[in-house]
């Protein structure tokens, strides 16, 4: 077993994860309610909040799209994946096979 073992992630995108986590836990918590005591009782006002109906779900989305965005986001100074053209010595190896 090495020693020496990297997370998965960088110490921002641990921040942006969290971030949106706690986005998404606060949206939730925010549609909570909107039962009254008196099963008889309808309140249109409270139910039908603009907190409960526009504010919570938008925290929620964006929260989400946070989440998906730290997880996306590479570290820094990664080694990307080189997608261009083979150099001219792996097209000679190619050659000679």
């Amino acid at each position: 077993m090495s020693s020496n073992s990297t997370f998965a992630f960088d110490k921002e995108n641990y921040k942006f994860l969290f971030i949106g986590i706690g986005a998404v836990v606060l949206g939730f918590i925010l549609m909570i309610g909107g039962a009254s005591t008196d099963p008889n009782e309808f309140n249109a006002k409270e139910l039908y909040s603009h907190v409960r109906i526009t504010l919570a779900p938008f925290l929620v989305i964006a929260g989400y799209a946070v989440v998906i965005y730290a997880i996306m986001k590479g570290k820094k100074g990664a080694k990307s994946v080189q997608t261009s053209a083979p150099s001219e010595s792996n097209k000679e190896e190619a050659k000679e096979d």
